[in-house]
């Protein structure tokens, strides 16, 4: 098995903070598994790493790996861009496409931003979950599909069912094993590699790079990093 050192170097993750450590070493632990994984953070601490991570550690690592942000998809499309559809089931419907969910089979399907899918559409989700199966729109034929499911999301879904804004029944399906990317006031002690990166890559292109000293390095690993 990978070392979580040898993952940073190949997926180019800059850092040795605890709770960073922390993910990548869950990540390489379920990757062997079918599990599916629920990967919350912040906006911009790079949670789409991680599935890549897992896949490429699966044994689905040579079958499709498929991302899909589910908050830039329009509402009216989402449903079809997913699960497909058949030759005019709607307006513009010229010819049957497969979705997501078909194209991903034997690989992994990584849901970005979850929380924005539709609650309309959360009941589907929930039955090609459990169902291991799919109907494109305007279909009646069952699809059987077989991929690991890897969603991600920088909201509080828990909070979201309370609200009723997400079926409790899919959290509890897609959150059997959570893995949380810490953000960057949570690895402040990962800022001078970062910053010196960053300078390098400058340097590297010919730019004129600052320099940073002691009390400029404290001052950012103080800052809380909004």
């Amino acid at each position: 098995m990978s070392s979580i050192q040898d993952i940073k170097q190949r997926f180019g993750i800059i850092g040795s903070a605890t709770e960073l450590d922390r993910a990548i070493s869950k990540a390489i632990r379920v990757a062997p598994t079918d599990i599916s994984v629920m990967v919350s953070g912040e906006s911009g601490t790079g949670k789409e790493v991680i599935p890549k991570i897992i896949h490429q550690m699966s044994s689905r690592k040579h079958g499709p790996y498929i991302a899909v942000n589910c908050g830039a998809i329009p509402e009216g499309t989402i449903d079809s861009e997913l699960f497909g559809h058949e030759k005019g089931s709607f307006t513009g419907a010229d010819k049957t496409r497969s979705g997501r969910f078909e194209t991903s089979s034997g690989g992994t399907l990584f849901l970005d931003e979850i929380g924005d899918m539709p609650l309309s559409l959360q009941s589907k989700l929930l039955r090609a979950i459990e169902g291991r199966s799919i109907q494109r729109v305007g279909g009646d034929k069952d699809i059987k599909i077989d991929l690991r499911l890897i969603c991600a999301t920088h909201q509080n879904i828990e909070s979201y069912v309370d609200e009723g804004k997400f079926r409790a029944d899919l959290f509890f399906r897609i959150n059997v094993f959570p893995i949380v990317v810490p953000n960057l006031a949570e690895r402040a002690v990962d800022i001078p590699d970062i910053i010196n990166f960053m300078l390098k890559e400058l340097k590297s292109r010919g730019e004129e790079v600052p320099n940073f000293d002691q009390s400029a390095m404290q001052e950012l690993g103080r800052y809380n990093w909004p």
